[in-house]
Formats: C-alpha cells, sequence, structure tokens
C-alpha cells in the first residue's frame, strides 16, 4: 500500500473550549447542554448539517418506545427533549381508536403503554427534532459547528489537548480541557490509541435503511391490519412472555409482504431481522419503516457503508413495489423520503475501566459511581426484554473511561460492555444517560482542576442529583 505523508506543518486554532464534544446525536447533545449548563464554554461538533443524530439522520423519533406505566427512569435531558417537542407540537403519539378494542389495544392499556388514547412515550416529528435541537443548544449557549469531521487527535503524553478537524474551511484546530466522544463509533477514542474491541463484521449487529411514504389511505389500511390482527389471536405473537423476559418473535403484519425481500440478505444466523412501522398520519403518510435491514457490515468500513446505502435504497424500491401490491390502502403510496443516512448499531467499544456485562443489565447492579438508572430494557441479538415492572439497573461512571487516555471520556454506544450489554447501552435512552453525566462530570473536574479519571464522584453524583436525575 502506498502511504502518503501529511506535511502540513501550521494548522490554524479554530476554537480554545473547555469542553469539546464530538458528535451530535442524543449523547452528544445531552453533553454539550449539560456542561454548558455548567458554566463551561462548550463546543459541539457534528459532521451533518444538522444535530439530531439517529433521530435526525436515521428517522428513529421513539426515544421512550420501551415505556410502560412500571416503567422507572433515571430522568434528565432526554426526557426534556420529549417535553420540549410536545410543546412545539412536534410529536405524534395517538394510537389508532379502531385498534383500542383489539387484543393489541388491550393489551398495551393493561401494560400502560397508551393512555387515553395516547402512547405514553412520544414519536418525535424527526425533521422538527433538528429545529429543536438547535433551540436547546442555542439556548444553552453552546457553539455549533457542523460539517465537521475531527481526522486526528492532539495529545502531550496520553493526555488529550484538542481535536483536529477537516472541513470546507481546510484544517484546524479546537483546543479543548476536556474531550467528550459522542461519535457512536468511538472514534476519538481509537485516533487516541485507546484500546477497544470490534467483532468481525459478520458477528455485529446489523444496519437499517429507514424510509417513509406517503399517500397511504389510512382507514383501509387499518381496516385489513385489524382482520389480520384478529386472525392472529396471539398477534402479540409478537411477544412470548417467560417471567420477565420478551421475545421478540414477529411484530407487524407488514412481515408477510416483505418476507422475499430478506432472501440474499447476509446476516448472523443468531439474529432474527424484523420489518415494522411505528406512527403515521391521518393524512396519509407512514413516517418510519424500519424494514430494510442488512447484515455482513462494518460501521466503520466506508466500502461496507457505501455498499450498504446503494443496496438499501434498491431495497426500499422494492418494499414499495410490493407494498402497493399487497397491502391494502397502499395502491397508490410514493416514496416520501429515505433515511439521511443507514442507521447503525454495533462497531467499536472502547476497553473501560469496568465493562458492563449482562448480569449487570439484567440484575439490578448496582454501582458507587452510579450517574443514573436505565430501565431493564434490552433490544438486541434475537432478545427484547420491555421494562414492565420498575426493574432498573444503575449506570457506572467508568464504562465512559477508556484505558490509557486522560481527559477523555466516551458516551452513547461505544461505552464498555459486553455483546449482551451493548444491546441496552446502545438505546438512545442509555446514550443520553451517559452524555448528560460526562459533560457535568467535564465540568466538576474542570472546577475542582482533576483529571476526568480522578473526578470526585460524590460531587459529580449531587450534581446529577441537583438536576433531577435518579442515581439509585
Amino acid at each position: 500500500m502506498i502511504e502518503i505523508e501529511d506535511n502540513v506543518k501550521k494548522i490554524p486554532v479554530l476554537a480554545d473550549v473547555d469542553v469539546l464534544v464530538v458528535g451530535g446525536g442524543p449523547s452528544g447533545i445531552s453533553a454539550a447542554i449539560a456542561a454548558a449548563r455548567e458554566g463551561m464554554k462548550v463546543l459541539l461538533m457534528e459532521r451533518f448539517g444538522f444535530f439530531g443524530g439517529t433521530i435526525t439522520q436515521s428517522m428513529v423519533g421513539t426515544i421512550g418506545w420501551y415505556r410502560f406505566a412500571k416503567t422507572v427512569e433515571a430522568g434528565g435531558i432526554y426526557l426534556e427533549f420529549e417535553r420540549r417537542a410536545e410543546e412545539m407540537g412536534a410529536v405524534v403519539n395517538k394510537f389508532n381508536k379502531n385498534l383500542m378494542n383489539t387484543e393489541m389495544g388491550l393489551y398495551f392499556q393493561k401494560k400502560g403503554l397508551i393512555k387515553d388514547g395516547k402512547f405514553t412515550h412520544a414519536v418525535l416529528n424527526t425533521e422538527l427534532f433538528k429545529i429543536l435541537a438547535d433551540r436547546m443548544i442555542e439556548e444553552a449557549r453552546v457553539i455549533p459547528l457542523l460539517h465537521s469531521m475531527a481526522v486526528n487527535v492532539l495529545k502531550d503524553g496520553n493526555t488529550l489537548k484538542g481535536v483536529i478537524t477537516e472541513s470546507k474551511s481546510g484544517r484546524n484546530v479546537i483546543l479543548a480541557k476536556r474531550v467528550i466522544d459522542a461519535t457512536g463509533d468511538a472514534d476519538i477514542a481509537f485516533k487516541a490509541g485507546a484500546p477497544f474491541r470490534k467483532d468481525p463484521r459478520e458477528k455485529l449487529l446489523g444496519i437499517t435503511l429507514n424510509f417513509s411514504v406517503s399517500g397511504v389511505d389510512i382507514e383501509e389500511f387499518f381496516s385489513w391490519f385489524i382482520k389480520k390482527v384478529q386472525e392472529k389471536p396471539r398477534l402479540l405473537s409478537c411477544l412470548k412472555i417467560t417471567g420477565e423476559l420478551f421475545f421478540m418473535d414477529e411484530i407487524s403484519c407488514l412481515l408477510e409482504p416483505l418476507e422475499d425481500l430478506k432472501k440474499g440478505i447476509k446476516v448472523p444466523t443468531h439474529i432474527k431481522v424484523k420489518d415494522f412501522w411505528n406512527s403515521y398520519s391521518e393524512g396519509g403518510e407512514i413516517f418510519s419503516f424500519n424494514g430494510i435491514h442488512m447484515g455482513n457490515i462494518d460501521c466503520t468500513d466506508i466500502k461496507d457503508l457505501t455498499k450498504a446505502e446503494i443496496e438499501g435504497r434498491k431495497r426500499v424500491i422494492q418494499a414499495l413495489k410490493k407494498l402497493r401490491k399487497r397491502v391494502p390502502g397502499f395502491q397508490k403510496a410514493r416514496l416520501k423520503n429515505f433515511g439521511f443516512s443507514i442507521g447503525t448499531r454495533e462497531s467499536r467499544k472502547i476497553l473501560g475501566e469496568y465493562e458492563l456485562t449482562e448480569q449487570d443489565v439484567t440484575n439490578q447492579a448496582q454501582f458507587a459511581d452510579s450517574i443514573g438508572i436505565c430501565p431493564e430494557f434490552m433490544d438486541g441479538y434475537g432478545r427484547l426484554i420491555l421494562p414492565t415492572t420498575g426493574r432498573y439497573f444503575q449506570v457506572p461512571y467508568r464504562i465512559m473511561l477508556p484505558k490509557n487516555i486522560e481527559n477523555l471520556l466516551v458516551v452513547g454506544r461505544a461505552v464498555a460492555g459486553d455483546k449482551i450489554s451493548h444491546a441496552t447501552t446502545r438505546q438512545m435512552v442509555c446514550c443520553a444517560i451517559t452524555g448528560q453525566a460526562a459533560g457535568i462530570a467535564s465540568a466538576v473536574s474542570i472546577k475542582e482542576k482533576v483529571t476526568s479519571r480522578n473526578v470526585n464522584m460524590f460531587h459529580v453524583q449531587k450534581v446529577l442529583m441537583e438536576k433531577g436525575i435518579r442515581i439509585s
């Protein structure tokens, strides 16, 4: 392989801040806002032209889809996302009235997923969330920087001092006392030389290209859907209940028309591919189909990412043709848009000061360095656990601390842990919990003039609790 040396000698300093957050998804936004609210000068950098991460890039507007009547949560900025979105009319949470007395509707009402004809979780309008993210970032006086990629890091020994960025403006340096890696793929930790693990592509969770449609006759579609429900008395044939564990089998009648699209898709044999829709409007829009799944993709390999984007769009068109032909109400359906980017689930995981385990997330683990609680909620590797009973585990600060690198915290789905715990930590709720805690911990460490690794956890926890966050 030919290697070309980068001979750039001088790179201008674009900014010198207290806290630099790289990645503008739920974890990154939470981290930046939390640090700024503690008086820090914060810069939030994002590679795309908008913030929101998987919400706005991949059209996943259901941060709290796991929420049932007895679910116990940490609270914090992720609930603020939902509340603020509802205030600005940017949520869809109405349950179809024609489904209320079906087995599905009665089950959801019994479990507290539906109340007064509405879901207890908000389905965010993923386009309007871009506006909400802008507002919340501006209100917190976070410095926004879009269209920028981090291409290298600055270190003094093993202490991180900032990053080098690449953009239309060329190369720039951003100096920071603390850096928070919210890239999802542990990009900054990787560039800094922190140890990590990443399974071979054939063992990674699959990726998804979501899409939305318009022109659907909603009433005709739901009449057909209700008939299908009645034909399958155990529609939540979807859910097989074993104690407190829920294992997903089938989740939608739309599986049938899309079933043959799965042929030729290489996925790990222990992963069951799912196809389902999650929200709609009376005007004939279905906002997000989570139905085009592909395996054998490494999210850190640009060749794989390119292949997945192109193949995903081909399969969306195939799916839409089959929906028009085989699903009542879809005869005049048309493509509204593709997700801005494929949705990714798994890549690098840092090796941290503590490795979260399956035993921890399923047995109500407690930690002295807890930064928040997370419902006993898991979705991945063919397993689904829904938090219907009030069980939860504590999230330890140490899973964000990469080994060998100082003043770097890693948040979101790249935190340290085993395969099964990843099915929980990859979820947006846990990503936001780690993000908010990292922002507060960074601020506390700066004020007390200690490293992120040596921050006083009692002081961090005190601030978290003052913000109304439940840590135990």
